[in-house]
């Protein structure tokens, strides 16, 4: 058990931090397998706005530092990719 005031304080702060970082990230996963499974199932219109929302939410995760500006890059552009090839040629 933490004694002083400041290690309890350091304890609870990083709960709520990994609280709002679990919830971010599980938000980024429901929203790239909701892109993902509009993809499969070839309804494009549902797709693209799937993916404009998913990217909203992955670029605001990066810029809060919940994960990686690379990751958010990587993850936005395999989702563009998959969606892209839905639409003809």
């Amino acid at each position: 058990m933490k004694r002083n005031k400041s290690a309890i304080k350091r304890v609870t702060q990083a709960e709520k931090r990994a609280a709002i970082n679990r919830s971010s990230k599980k938000l980024l996963k429901t929203l790239s397998k909701k892109v993902e499974s509009e993809s499969a199932s070839k309804n494009i219109e549902n797709a693209k706005a799937s993916l404009k929302s998913a990217i909203v939410a992955i670029d605001r995760a990066a810029i809060k530092g919940r994960i990686h500006k690379k990751t958010a890059s990587r993850k936005v552009s395999r989702l563009t990719r998959l969606v892209n090839t839905l639409s003809p040629a």
